[in-house]
């Protein structure tokens, strides 16, 4: 597995990093702890030593089922990413969505980082994860309740103690970066990228590239729809969440299955799945420096790592990126 350098520090994390939403079961219709386990570490026996998690991912079900998974695993050698800044037990801040939880209860998303807060959610953190540090320690989201300043205060308090090695942040646009910046020193932004997302092309990634930051690009098959396993008609489970984006429409998933059918042969010629080429093709991307890969299963986590062992020519991309160009989808 291809390891990577995060900003300008020392931190290094597998080019392919598995991501845990899924194994919380939060918005994704549930899910098996048992299976999420072997998942992560299926994964860290193909060279997978990262780990990408978040408190609200199963209101604490993700980090728990990741702290379990690195009991087995030598925990100098893993990295762990998670998340603050999303409560669903404190009313307070900025009023995010409702939601509700894997037992269907109702519960209301705040997106809140004021540094109490933050100092807080970090203890809780480290006990469901079994450890007594966090490798990279990111804001999910911008909450427009809290100044950078003081969210970022918090997070040096942590790192002075020795509870967190490095900061990042979510889903923070340039003007928002810069001003973190000025607080902190940021390795990252983890933000949405993939093939039919780009928008992050136009100005963050100059910005990043610039700044020599490094994206670590979440959601990168779409949340499935990148694989060529949806069909139109597709029945989501209770609570998937995916029922409701506009990019599963029947309509949107058949052009999204058109234009896979397009880059199959090259799929083919590679020996991989269309996951496994989508993956590849990320992760090959200017400024894009690691590709989160969520996975349910041993299996899924196996095939998630061989992406890796694609090679993709100038030729590749340039065709790839072609075909995506005939690509319209509805919004």
């Amino acid at each position: 597995m291809e390891k990577r350098k995060i900003g300008t520090s020392e931190l290094e994390l597998s080019a392919i990093t598995f991501g845990a939403w899924a194994a919380g079961g939060w918005m994704w219709g549930g899910s098996n702890t048992q299976d999420a386990i072997k998942a992560i570490i299926a994964s860290y026996d193909m060279g997978v030593t990262s780990i990408d998690t978040a408190p609200v991912y199963g209101q604490g079900a993700s980090e728990e089922i990741v702290g379990a998974a690195i009991k087995e695993l030598p925990r100098d050698k893993v990295q762990i990413l998670t998340k603050y800044g999303l409560r669903w037990d404190l009313a307070k801040g900025e009023f995010y969505f409702y939601s509700a939880n894997n037992d269907g209860k109702p519960i209301d998303i705040y997106k809140y980082a004021g540094k109490e807060s933050v100092i807080a959610e970090c203890e809780n953190s480290l006990k469901r994860l079994k450890t007594d540090y966090i490798d990279l320690y990111q804001i999910h989201w911008p909450d427009s309740t809290t100044a950078i300043s003081e969210t970022m205060e918090a997070v040096s308090i942590l790192i002075d103690q020795g509870k967190v090695r490095y900061a990042g942040v979510c889903n923070y646009n340039a003007e928002q970066m810069e001003e973190a910046s000025r607080h902190i020193s940021l390795l990252s932004n983890q933000v949405k990228y993939n093939m039919i997302v780009r928008d992050i092309e136009k100005e963050l990634i100059p910005y990043l590239i610039d700044n020599k930051q490094s994206v670590i690009a979440y959601s990168p098959m779409e949340r499935g729809l990148l694989t060529g396993k949806l069909k139109p008609g597709h029945e989501f489970s209770p609570g998937d969440h995916r029922a409701g984006v506009p990019w599963f429409k029947n309509e949107n998933i058949k052009r999204v299955n058109t234009f896979l059918g397009k880059i199959l042969p090259l799929a083919l010629e590679k020996e991989a799945s269309l996951g496994q080429l989508v993956l590849r093709w990320t992760i090959a991307q200017p400024g894009i420096t690691i590709a989160l890969a969520g996975a349910r299963n041993d299996q899924q986590a196996i095939q998630n790592a061989k992406a890796i062992e694609i090679q993709l020519n100038k030729d590749d991309i340039e065709f790839i990126n072609g075909e995506l160009t005939k690509l319209k989808l509805e919004k």
